[in-house]
């Protein structure tokens, strides 16, 4: 999961890192309202988006009044990033720095380590330097054992030419990497890590992924996944402990499986044969009655699926509650119009002889592959 920058910044300031305190504004009328009690100018306005080039996008602005923030602010709301439409503005006041560089701690998945990446130039042309003076980057490893060591700060800040400063970058990095272990980052990056004219350290920017795998752990991580998302079938999954996953707005084929593996291998060999999934459920552990009904509800909320295949395989997954739970959920008027099951597992005749009372179109597969070749027998009825 990727954090917004008002959102790393909140983190920073949470580890004792030199943060910048703002206000995040989600409307052209609280920017209004913000106009009126902001009293903290010159200001930076910056749009809050999953992407760079913010800056050469228009998307950060310098104010000196209240009628150029609403200004600013508004035209800034209109712009689309990347992909991304701006809904989101972080305002802090602005500060005079006399130096850039460039900071980060990231998962090196060669070495299966966290590196920490430095370089003496930082800001929005750390991309360009990275390809034109890769030299410049210096990449060290951090033992998982023996975290930071103050001999390392010391290159940097040697190779940089701030060694005046090696004991306060020393206490910074290791907040740093404090924050990238507890909070399960896979990364942690400071551009532009900033030295002010008052000779302090300075946060400008901030970007942060997290371990999709740890979210769970993090209950303000769930809350930041959930307010991002638009999308309410996936909240509505996520509620019931499902992943939801819209795959394609040409599709009409739903899929319901229980693992990762399965869904994948179901949509490969689906897509393969021609044909078009709409979204996937992963139903997680559990395949009892009552899940296998929500899930069969969210899947049909998604107008454009017409055939649902639920693919269902395990050795102690009790196909009769999967059977009843398909049931019970038509019988409450949610159903596509065909089904194609593969049912695997215990009671999976009775299962099958449940299903068979379904009062749509249904054929029964005896594996994954099978399960293809039916799809395209419903289709051709």
């Amino acid at each position: 999961m990727k954090l917004l920058e008002y959102q790393a910044h909140q983190l920073f300031a949470e580890f004792n890192l030199p943060a910048r305190k703002g206000v995040v504004v989600s409307s052209v009328v609280e920017l209004e309202d913000l106009s009126k009690t902001h009293g903290c100018y010159p200001s930076v306005v910056k749009a809050q988006v999953h992407t760079g080039g913010r800056g050469k996008a228009g998307g950060v602005q310098v104010v000196s009044s209240p009628s150029e923030l609403v200004d600013k602010g508004k035209r800034i709301f209109d712009l689309t990033i990347g992909e991304y439409k701006v809904k989101q503005l972080f305002i802090y006041s602005f500060i005079e720095i006399r130096r850039e560089m460039y900071l980060s701690i990231m998962m090196d998945r060669s070495t299966k380590q966290p590196v920490l990446v430095f370089c003496p130039d930082g800001g929005m042309e750390i991309n360009e330097i990275a390809e034109k003076s890769p030299e410049k980057i210096v990449k060290i490893q951090i033992l998982p054992d023996s975290g930071i060591q103050k001999s390392q700060v010391r290159y940097l800040a040697d190779y940089s030419e701030i060694s005046e400063y090696t004991d306060k970058l020393y206490e910074l990095i290791c907040n740093l990497y404090t924050l990238f272990c507890e909070r399960n980052c896979q990364l942690t990056e400071i551009n532009p890590l900033a030295i002010t004219d008052g000779d302090d350290f300075v946060c400008l920017d901030g970007k942060i992924d997290i371990d999709d795998n740890s979210i769970h752990k993090h209950i303000l991580f769930e809350k930041w996944r959930d307010d991002a998302e638009t999308n309410p079938l996936i909240l509505d999954a996520r509620s019931w402990k499902f992943l939801y996953i819209p795959v394609s707005e040409m599709g009409n084929i739903g899929v319901i499986s229980n693992g990762s593996g399965m869904l994948m291998s179901s949509i490969d060999l689906i897509e393969s044969s021609g044909m078009k999934v709409s979204s996937v459920l992963d139903l997680g552990g559990g395949a009892t009655a009552e899940r296998i009904g929500e899930a069969i509800r969210i899947m049909t909320q998604n107008s454009q699926t017409d055939l649902l295949f639920v693919n269902i395989f395990g050795g102690i997954t009790r196909c009769d509650e999967v059977a009843q739970g398909i049931i019970e959920a038509v019988s409450r008027g949610y159903a596509p119009r065909k089904f194609v099951l593969r049912l695997e597992g215990t009671r999976k005749e009775e299962g099958i002889n449940i299903a068979k009372g379904l009062s749509v179109p249904v054929a029964f597969a005896e594996n994954l592959v099978d399960g293809v070749v039916r799809i395209k027998e419903m289709f051709e009825l």
